[in-house]
């Protein structure tokens, strides 16, 4: 009678494993599937080219920003000072993206090497210290801040060039540039994190850093090596914005970090390291397109969607708790 029950329960266990396991594969996909019917049902704008184009060119920059803190989340850590690097690499960009003066070459790399010493930074602090990134992070974010009102001296950086213009704000064949440099940034950010040897290193150190480290891997490096990757992807996003809205605003990105660990987190990236997919995170970040889409078409207020964006955001945590408990 023992055995019995015991087989029992353990074939109900193994059950709600498998299920939890498959909720935490396809549940996302399968609720971005069901919103995006519930939402044409309910208003037939939805689903026309034009809105469907705007949504992506929408999502582009936070997709960017959660590529980036993916990377990061991945090895365990976290990045808090991202949306500051966006103000502060718009406004560099800016800087030198006036009418007549440099190739549009120039703004690109100043923006792109501002980023990358800023996510560097961020890097040697969490390797050379005790101290979690959580902080380093957030005392980062308030420099970024500041730094971003120091270079641009509180004003906006305006009177940019065209061909600076054209990149966040153009057409290629009627497709924005914005959604053709997004799809780049995702082939390219995946192939890094399946097909290379840092990204093997990730999972690693984010699965197990003790072990990651007694087996040979340089820990530190890979930590470097993640902070800079987000630091360049924020310095594109920054980049992408500041050439979108023509202007360099020491303000841009305020809240961004929020945005970008959200869509991380509901695509699947595990909040203590060890498991994620780029795939995941652009869905999770068309997700969070495609609500504030949909609810702006059903006129709900800003206030709700801000609670079921966190609601969301709950039981994308939720779930991955679920998940990794059966694992455990």
């Amino acid at each position: 009678m023992k055995n019995g029950f015991t087989t029992s329960f353990n074939q109900v266990s193994t059950s709600y494993k498998t299920r939890v396991q498959g909720i935490g594969k396809y549940g996302l996909l399968a609720a971005f599937l069901l919103i995006c019917i519930a939402l044409s049902v309910l208003t037939p704008r939805f689903l026309t080219v034009q809105n469907l184009m705007i949504i992506v060119t929408q999502v582009s920059i936070n997709a960017l920003l959660a590529f980036g803190v993916t990377f990061v989340i991945i090895t365990g850590g976290i990045d808090l000072s991202i949306g500051s690097m966006v103000a502060v690499t718009g406004v560099v960009a800016a800087s030198f993206a006036h009418p007549d003066t440099f190739p549009v070459a120039v703004p690109l790399l100043m923006g792109l090497l501002a980023g990358v010493a800023f996510g560097a930074f961020n890097g040697f602090v969490v390797t050379r210290s005790n101290v979690p990134p959580f902080i380093v992070t957030l005392g980062t974010m308030t420099i970024g801040r500041g730094l971003a009102l120091i270079l641009s001296n509180g004003r906006p950086v305006s009177n940019l060039s065209d061909s600076f213009n054209f990149i966040g704000g153009g057409k290629v064949l009627g497709v924005p540039t914005l959604i053709i440099l997004l799809i780049v940034a995702f082939i390219s950010c995946t192939i890094v994190l399946r097909k290379t040897v840092l990204g093997r290193y990730m999972y690693a150190v984010g699965g197990n850093e003790q072990a990651a480290r007694a087996s040979g891997i340089r820990v530190g490096a890979v930590k470097m090596a993640v902070y800079t990757l987000c630091g360049g992807l924020a310095a594109l996003a920054g980049i992408l914005l500041t050439s979108r809205i023509t202007t360099g605003q020491p303000n841009a990105g305020a809240g961004f970090e929020l945005d970008a660990i959200a869509a991380a987190i509901i695509g699947g990236t595990s909040t203590s390291g060890g498991s994620g997919t780029m795939t995941g995170t652009l869905i999770g970040a068309l997700l969070i397109g495609v609500i504030s889409n949909g609810l702006d078409l059903l006129n709900v207020t800003s206030y709700y969607q801000q609670v079921v964006m966190g609601i969301i955001i709950i039981g994308a945590v939720v779930l991955d708790s679920l998940h990794n408990k059966t694992n455990a």
